[in-house]
């Protein structure tokens, strides 16, 4: 089997979920390294952090590929001063390029809000949001992509049985709702991350449930008996984006050995 090329894999992840479709202040793209080397593994997360460079080290993965950027602002020096200047010296050092696929990814179609969908069991996906199409970098063909995704159970759920689905597939202690809806839910919005910006598309789209990973204190008032608001958390709704990550990998370049991270990166702690 031939060998592939960083740089093949960067391409084959920007023509599925091309860089113009990030937000105006995001960092996706190449992060960290050169990228004429060959692939010697890929190692897929969430974030970045010193502990995910020594697992990608250890596990012999030369490329890691995360979700949110680790260089998010302007860099003035590399030194020791915190985990981000230490993050890239160590993966500049070991030779460990950083590629981070962030709203591009959330944005585009089978990207970060379908996995959530899937991970749920909806069916019927349909952007929800602003829509907007970006150019793929390689063959000039739109890629449309949008805020978030609407979809629907086939069987509606009671509110209650829609937040102990949420707390098991996405391993979630606490869900953050309003007061339970007392009709049955069968569409559902979602948007990753923070995603409390779409909620007034979200209902008037007319959903039933709005997921998304954080949202404010005041959002959630207002809404009672509208629709059912489930806050998950931020890394427990965007923990599978490395599945979507692998996926494009294996599809488009194959051969290349892609692993998931076993760290969980999230800060946030539960008492």
């Amino acid at each position: 089997m031939r060998s592939v090329k960083i740089k093949e894999v960067i391409d084959a992840l920007e023509r599925f979920a091309p860089l113009p479709l990030q937000e105006s202040y995001d960092n996706a793209g190449l992060q960290v390294g050169l990228t004429e080397a060959e692939v010697s593994g890929a190692l897929l997360c969430l974030d970045v952090t010193e502990k995910v460079v020594d697992e990608a080290i250890g596990r012999g993965c030369n490329l890691i590929v995360a979700h949110h950027p680790l260089i998010f602002h302007k860099l003035a020096q590399i030194t020791d001063a915190d985990y981000v200047q230490r993050t890239v010296f160590k993966a500049v050092k070991n030779d460990v390029v950083i590629v981070a696929m962030h709203t591009n990814l959330d944005s585009a179609v089978g990207g970060v809000n379908y996995k959530i969908a899937e991970k749920l069991g909806l069916g019927n996906i349909r952007l929800l949001g602003r829509a907007r199409q970006a150019a793929d970098p390689q063959t000039g063909e739109l890629v449309t992509g949008g805020d978030g995704v609407i979809g629907e159970f086939e069987t509606p759920l009671a509110a209650d049985d829609l937040i102990l689905l949420l707390k098991d597939r996405f391993d979630v202690e606490c869900v953050q709702a309003n007061e339970l809806l007392r009709r049955e839910i069968r569409s559902v919005a979602l948007c990753g991350g923070s995603g409390s910006f779409l909620l007034h598309d979200a209902v008037a789209a007319g959903a039933d449930a709005f997921v998304t990973g954080e949202m404010s204190y005041h959002e959630f008032f207002g809404h009672e008996q509208e629709i059912q608001l489930c806050a998950i958390g931020h890394y427990q709704s965007e923990q599978y984006t490395a599945e979507v990550l692998r996926d494009v990998i294996r599809r488009d370049c194959p051969g290349v050995e892609c692993r998931l991270s076993e760290i969980n990166t999230n800060p946030i702690v539960y008492f």
